[in-house]
């Protein structure tokens, strides 16, 4: 991954009367990247939730973002979702989430996950490069661009890959690909008739992020 310096220069955070999440604003030099942050009450772990090019706060699966952030802090999981201040971009993608880490560990997180969906799922593999506090990556409907660094993952952070045999956006073999380049511990699951947003698999791969989440996130099953 390209190394960027990046100066942070203001932290804002503003609740958000009758939300469950407050607005983390990160002003650099580089301009402001705006977040939710969902806090879990003593809270074990972080996870940063990225979209695609998409923009916004954009998420995959019927809403599988705000829902994720709702149910993990039941196991004391504080969520950040990250807004891209340049969605198509790579790089300033992988800023703005290297970004959402480190306002995560600000709040004294220790142990992080990252889940992305699309050109996401390449700025998750190249922001879990970047920081040895990741144990669990969720790439979902993947482009191959930008995911050379995840062999660089192995023995530190275990990596799940979904795709849809019938997106026509990214092809499943994307995913497929990137697992064969990934080490042990990965998963692959392809769900048969789902497209680039996985709607029609939502139930089921709600599911299999939250178990590989909290199956590899140390300290999260008792």
């Amino acid at each position: 991954m390209t190394k960027v310096e990046v100066h942070l220069t203001n932290v804002r955070r503003v609740p958000q009367v009758g939300e469950s999440y407050d607005i983390v604003e990160i002003e650099t030099d580089r301009g402001t990247t705006t977040c939710r942050y969902y806090a879990a009450e003593a809270a074990r772990a972080g996870l940063v939730l990225v979209g695609g090019t998409g923009g916004g706060f954009d998420t995959p699966a019927r809403d599988l973002y705000p829902r994720l952030a709702h149910d993990l802090r039941n196991d004391r999981i504080s969520t950040i979702r990250v807004r891209y201040r340049h969605p198509a971009d790579l790089v300033e993608s992988t800023v703005d989430t290297i970004l959402g880490m480190r306002y995560l560990e600000s709040q004294g997180i220790r142990v992080l996950g990252l889940v992305g969906h699309s050109l996401g799922g390449a700025v998750a593999i190249q922001a879990a490069a970047s920081d040895p506090a990741v144990r669990a990556v969720v790439a979902i409907a993947t482009q191959t661009a930008g995911t050379e660094p995840v062999a660089g993952l192995a023995g530190r952070a275990a990596i799940l890959l979904l795709h849809g045999d019938a997106d026509t956006v990214v092809s499943f073999h994307s995913s497929e690909e990137v697992y064969r380049r990934a080490h042990e511990p990965k998963r692959l699951v392809i769900y048969e008739g789902a497209g680039h947003n996985l709607d029609e698999a939502a139930e089921s791969l709600s599911v299999e992020v939250k178990a590989w989440l909290l199956k590899h996130l140390p300290g999260m099953l008792v």
